[in-house]
């Protein structure tokens, strides 16, 4: 009995186990490759970005709108198209911010998109900057908000964007390749933020 016992026990641990374990996707642009982990939280982010991913979406896909000290943005399709047909509705998680190298995704402005739904396909790698002491207050005071202290330690070491937090669902975290983010970021850019060398990704699962 205690053996039968035991054997349960191992198998419910092994199904926890493969319930939490987090997807890996690898971007592999031409600046090099960024391994990101999907957090498991944001299902209808993750889910969706998978289902995309299997479809080829990302396949030559271009960074549409990079901004040094911010972020680098892509998910056009590679025929030129910049909308599934449909959103996401908004997954915010208090303990997924805006540090350097969260994956986010993009949407449209409250005065359309009240509810902050994500769009189905466009996202964004952060790489934003280190804040000091001042910064951070500044923010807190500025969104009337108190940072949590893992907060203000990611802040301070990695860097971020804080002004972005609960306004955009982040579904995903740079793993390696965070010195690519800085590489895609420093690029020469022309009108609307746009690469004036294309820089282009295919995005696959890791397995």
């Amino acid at each position: 009995m205690k053996r039968i016992c035991l054997i349960i026990c191992i198998l419910l641990g092994m199904t926890v186990q493969e319930k939490e374990k987090e997807t890996m996707v690898l971007i592999k642009t031409t600046k090099g490759d960024i391994k990101v982990k999907l957090y498991n939280d944001t299902p209808l982010h993750r889910d969706n970005f998978i289902k995309l991913i299997n479809e080829g979406w990302y396949n030559n896909s271009p960074f549409h709108r990079v901004i040094n000290n911010f972020m680098i943005q892509g998910g056009h399709n590679q025929d030129g198209s910049v909308d599934p047909g449909y959103t996401i509705p908004a997954e915010f998680r208090a303990n997924h911010i805006h540090k350097k190298g969260a994956l986010a995704a993009a949407r449209q402005g409250d005065h359309v998109n009240p509810k902050k739904a994500s769009s189905g396909c466009q996202f964004y790698i952060v790489q934003g900057q280190v804040l000091t002491d001042a910064h951070i207050q500044m923010y807190q005071e500025r969104m009337g908000k108190t940072f949590t202290a893992e907060q203000i330690e990611a802040y301070k070491t990695v860097g971020g964007t804080p002004h972005l937090d609960g306004e955009y669902t982040v579904f995903g975290e740079v793993v390696e390749g965070l010195d690519v983010i800085d590489k895609i970021a420093s690029v020469k850019t022309g009108y609307m933020d746009v690469p004036v060398e294309p820089v282009t990704m295919t995005i696959e699962i890791l397995k």
